[in-house]
């Protein structure tokens, strides 16, 4: 079933025979775009206000949609990181990138920290927001109202407009800022989830790692998370070199669309520091 809320761009085979959907635009170092997870997401609903900017900038933005999610293959099997992590170095694989950097919100963070750490060599640069896996699985549901109700309202059935929105509230600080036209994307990609995506989700506590990262690292995190606890912030600047954070208040988990601005002006700013060191 195709999405006609969300525009089509590229596919590529994974492993397993899976389809991977993405859209690619702009030259220059690619950047990496890795969306969260959640009932309907995708590459372009959580990017789509940001990554034209990187390519006007003189970037290669590259952003897929994760296998269960948009316009990718959404298979019946257990959707454990390194499962998306394989799907993306097949991508990276495919694309012939040497050298990359890569934004990551929430599960992508995730992804991201996991790519990083499995191929140092490739990976260029972070940027991360609110990213995942620095706790155990149980500890984020347990202190986490976002994914306890995430949840709760994707296992429960199916999800339609006006629930779309009263959950997404749950993503922003100021409500307003969601607008039909995301709704109606994640309302379109939603049908389509598998309920495997989230109930058998893994990402494990990867905080004793994180001394491993050799890349410089551009985080941001709002103070009013309601699904990554913004005690993030301490751990990974405790355990990294060469990082540094902006903790925003008044900011939800989507720190790209609240303060989309900030966001894109501070991170295109952060890249560009790489080329310098060229």
């Amino acid at each position: 079933m195709k999405n006609n809320s969300l525009p089509t761009g590229q596919f590529v085979r994974v492993g397993n025979g899976l389809e991977l959907h993405f859209n690619d635009a702009g030259l220059g170092l690619p950047v990496i775009f890795i969306h969260g997870s959640g009932p309907g997401a995708s590459g372009w609903s959580n990017f789509k206000q940001n990554y034209p900017l990187f390519t006007e900038a003189g970037y290669r933005a590259i952003v897929p949609d994760l296998p269960g999610y948009g316009l990718s293959s959404k298979p019946e099997t257990e959707y454990v990181l390194d499962f998306f992590v394989e799907a993306l170095f097949d991508l990276v694989d495919s694309l012939g990138l040497e050298r990359y950097a890569l934004v990551g919100n929430s599960l992508g963070g995730a992804i991201a920290i996991k790519m990083a750490l499995d191929r140092p060599q490739q990976v260029c640069r972070l940027v991360l927001m609110a990213p995942g896996g620095l706790m155990e699985k149980e500890a984020y549901f347990q202190q986490m109202e976002g994914i306890q109700k995430m949840a709760t309202a994707f296992m429960g059935g199916t999800l339609d407009h006006e629930g779309m929105r009263e959950l997404l509230k749950l993503q922003l600080h100021d409500p307003a800022l969601i607008s039909d036209e995301t709704i109606n994307e994640r309302v379109q990609v939603v049908r389509t989830q598998p309920k495997c995506v989230l109930s058998t989700m893994q990402v494990p506590n990867m905080a004793s790692r994180l001394h491993e990262l050799q890349c410089p690292i551009l985080g941001f995190w709002g103070q009013d998370d309601r699904f990554c606890p913004v005690s993030g912030v301490a751990t990974m600047m405790q355990a990294c070199s060469r990082i540094r954070f902006n903790v925003l208040s008044e900011c939800g988990h989507w720190v790209m669309v609240e303060h989309r601005d900030l966001f894109n002006r501070e991170s295109i700013e952060f890249l560009n520091e790489s080329r310098a060191e060229r």
